[in-house]
């Protein structure tokens, strides 16, 4: 038999767990309410997106060893190496596509940072760098940062090899036309080839990288 205290004991237990369990569900109930009402409240903000600007792409051929000019419509962002990024990004998205002109793997992906700064027009050289500039008011170098696994995936021969580069000199030109000089790196350190052909360790003079200019090796 039962002792009575444990009995009263139960039923108080019982109670307890009851009064407990609709004291939460009224405060999730609460809770939930409040949320709901503070999302009807808020007003719908439409997501951020870069406006579409037309980017010039100087697309790489592998049959003719030759640069074709194409036109895009991008979402670029308003920071010039943000946005030399993009484009050198949608640039080697091409090359990773089926059926590319130019097939070398890693897309956008194989290019983690652009930067810019300022060319330096006094020494040696100088002459042939303010002359390059045509006349832009404050000339820059782009210094390209590859990952290595773009480096080891390329293919290797001196023409596909060049065929990037300068496609990718071209390219920023194009869009950016205070670009006059481009410096290569390779996860942020200096490399002497992209595949065992085409110097890395050279500065590249965007004027050299015109179209008519693609058939000679850098």
């Amino acid at each position: 038999m039962i002792p009575r205290y444990q009995t009263v004991l139960f039923f108080v237990l019982l109670a307890a767990s009851i009064i407990m369990g609709a004291v939460l569900w009224q405060l999730r109930d609460r809770a939930e309410q409040r949320r709901l009402e503070a999302q009807a409240s808020s007003p719908t903000q439409a997501p951020q997106v870069a406006p579409a600007v037309q980017a010039t792409l100087l697309v790489a051929n592998d049959a003719d060893d030759s640069m074709q000019e194409r036109i895009f419509s991008l979402p670029l962002p308003s920071s010039a190496g943000a946005r030399a990024r993009a484009i050198l990004g949608k640039l080697l998205d091409l090359y990773a596509a089926p059926g590319a002109t130019h097939p070398v793997e890693g897309g956008a992906s194989a290019i983690t940072q652009v930067f810019l700064m300022p060319v330096n027009a006094s020494g040696t050289g100088g002459a042939r760098r303010r002359g390059a500039a045509s006349a832009a008011a404050a000339p820059e170098m782009a210094v390209v940062n590859l990952t290595s696994a773009f480096a080891a995936s390329h293919p290797s021969g001196i023409e596909t090899e060049s065929l990037t580069v300068l496609s990718i000199c071209a390219t920023l030109h194009a869009n950016l036309p205070q670009v006059t000089e481009v410096r290569f790196l390779v996860d942020g350190q200096q490399r002497e080839t992209l595949a065992g052909h085409a110097d890395l360790t050279r500065t590249y003079l965007t004027a050299e990288a015109a179209p008519a200019a693609v058939g000679a090796a850098p």
